[in-house]
């Protein structure tokens, strides 16, 4: 407990050091070695000229590719005064359902933002990624690819905590009455009964096909943006090899929701009180797919809470949060690749070339012909 409070302390102290320093830096472009670049600042307990004294041990604090990840927040649309509100200036909340991975968790306050530990070999990936991921954002920045906002480490007692702030897909305001890790595979993908216990269960591909097997109905352009920015995220992660990614999808039952409100206080559906969205949200799914909203030419209503209109089979209108998620687990493959480009070159290899397009096909065809339909 004391170590969680001390690491969430310490990675506010040092995001708020980061970006204030940051901020006395003139804009400029990004040039390549910004990519690589990593600035490192000592917090002592009793303070030093350039940090606060604070409560806990003596720690170091990492930030990499300053530079690099301003502007991916400001292609984001987000101000760095409501970066360091959001995750400095109310303590951040631990989430219990640390995923397979092991990671820890925290949300801000205001739900904007999600902190991600991460291993030390899937911060080096991300950090290799980052050219072509500037390239790809400067191209297409409607992306369900996660939104990177920074990448850090905490160094303290001899520990390497390396951490990532990525965009929350599921607000915390917004119910959700299902849940899904799809990658397209059936093979095992079925949740196990310890999953199935859980209070908020992640189901998967198997279950979809079981649970839903008619689909999730989109309107046509909907479904046509969906699919088509599907396409351009799976060509990325195809040329980075990346494979094994899987689309998260949570759905908002409306319909369902007004019945569990009427139950629960028996008064009328007009009553029914909207929870409070995200705030004017940099990240919903509905702008990743739309990529509009910065601009204001959005469709996007208040009773959508950023969540994509759909439909089930049953007609009950839906809200989906959606996003692709383990990206950044592929790097054993990457290690795999530089092992072995020279028997790829002079053998003749293919198979594995071949792999990341077979996954990339597969998902593709999994998303738009069976878990997404057309109305």
């Amino acid at each position: 407990q004391t170590t969680s409070s001390a690491l969430k302390g310490a990675i506010q102290l040092g995001i708020t050091h980061t970006v204030g320093s940051l901020s006395t830096k003139p804009e400029r472009d990004v040039l390549m070695q910004d990519f690589y670049v990593v600035e490192s600042i000592f917090f002592p307990s009793e303070g030093s000229n350039l940090t606060p004294a604070h409560h806990y041990n003596d720690f170091r604090f990492k930030t990499y590719a300053p530079v690099a990840f301003r502007y991916f927040r400001e292609l984001f649309g987000i101000r760095p005064d409501d970066y360091l509100y959001s995750l400095c200036n109310d303590p951040l909340i631990e989430l219990s359902n640390s995923g397979a991975s092991g990671s820890l968790f925290y949300v801000s306050s205001d739900d904007e933002f999600i902190i991600k530990t991460v291993q030390h070999k899937e911060a080096e990936f991300l950090q290799k990624l980052l050219p072509g991921y500037y390239m790809n954002l400067n191209q297409n920045p409607r992306t369900l690819l996660p939104k990177f906002y920074g990448l850090y480490c905490v160094q303290a007692g001899g520990k390497n905590i390396r951490i990532v702030v990525m965009n929350n897909l599921l607000p915390r305001s917004v119910k959700m009455h299902l849940k899904y890790d799809l990658k397209g595979s059936t093979y095992k993908r079925r949740a196990s009964q310890k999953e199935r216990e859980k209070v908020f269960p992640t189901y998967k591909d198997l279950d979809f096909m079981q649970d839903i097997p008619d689909g999730l109905f989109l309107d046509s352009d909907m479904y046509n943006a969906l699919c088509k920015t599907l396409q351009r995220d799976c060509l990325v992660l195809q040329s980075f090899k990346i494979m094994d990614y899987s689309l998260l999808v949570a759905i908002h039952n409306i319909d369902q929701a007004q019945r569990e409100h009427a139950m629960a206080d028996g008064t009328s559906q007009s009553d029914m009180r909207r929870p409070a969205a995200q705030k004017a949200l940099y990240s919903t799914a509905m702008e990743s797919i739309q990529g509009e909203a910065r601009r204001g030419g959005t469709i996007e209503t208040d009773d959508q809470m950023g969540g994509i209109p759909a439909r089930n089979a049953k007609g009950e209108r839906l809200l989906l949060y959606i996003g692709i998620i383990d990206v950044l687990q592929s790097y054993r493959f990457i290690k795999k690749l530089e092992h072995s480009w020279k028997a790829l070159v002079h053998d003749g290899d293919t198979v594995s070339v071949h792999r990341p397009s077979f996954y990339a096909e597969r998902f593709q065809r999994f998303m738009c012909n069976i878990a997404f339909k057309k109305i």
